[in-house]
């Protein structure tokens, strides 16, 4: 299978808890990051649907584990942004306990894409999150959001300070990624070809 075509997607469950996550055993491709990083406009931009998942007008909205069935082949999985003061800490400790629990436990998980705005440096939140998956061996692939806005010139230099700060490992990549110019589309759905 090369260059992936996106011919069908749904969402096939909101998962809350571990007993309602798919069993059908098919890859999973997990996304990470803040909750104002541009996930609902990147997973838009890869299943080239416009509203497919709803851009929120409040940040932390996403408070279920989203598994989109893509060509019925695997599976996108869209987390709960982090780093959102608006949660409650209750619910903050309750998602951190789940996405812990699914990150380390699950079999057919074969990468996280971890989207980082690629107009600043990586957050605590964001290092944090690479450090944990980097510690449990989990393959990473940083997606820097939003180069649209950042200047031509400017963007190796942002490039290797975010490389810098993240310290990233050998076989880990970082895809730059606009849903304005779709750029950096293609190269992650190659990367999902090459895993599944």
């Amino acid at each position: 299978m090369i260059n992936m075509k996106i011919k069908s997607v749904e969402l096939q469950i909101s998962a809350i808890r571990r007993s309602q996550y798919p069993t059908d055993n098919k890859p999973e491709y997990l996304l990470v990051g803040r909750s104002n990083v541009g996930k609902s406009s990147f997973i838009n931009t890869l299943l080239n649907r416009k509203n497919f998942a709803r851009t929120s007008s409040r940040p932390g909205k996403t408070q279920t584990i989203n598994f989109y069935n893509v060509n019925d082949e695997f599976y996108l999985v869209d987390a709960p942004g982090y780093g959102f003061a608006g949660v409650s800490k209750t619910k903050r400790k309750k998602f951190g306990l789940m996405m812990e629990d699914y990150m380390i436990n699950r079999p057919n998980l074969r990468c996280v894409f971890l989207l980082t705005d690629f107009r600043h440096r990586p957050t605590n939140d964001d290092l944090m999150m690479y450090n944990f998956l980097k510690y449990y061996k989990i393959p990473v692939t940083i997606v820097g959001t939003k180069i649209d806005k950042v200047g031509i010139t400017l963007r190796q230099k942002q490039r290797t300070t975010i490389l810098n700060d993240l310290d990233l490992v050998v076989g880990d990549e970082f895809v730059m990624f606009s849903s304005v110019t779709k750029e950096g589309k293609e190269e992650i759905l190659k990367k999902i070809e090459r895993t599944m």
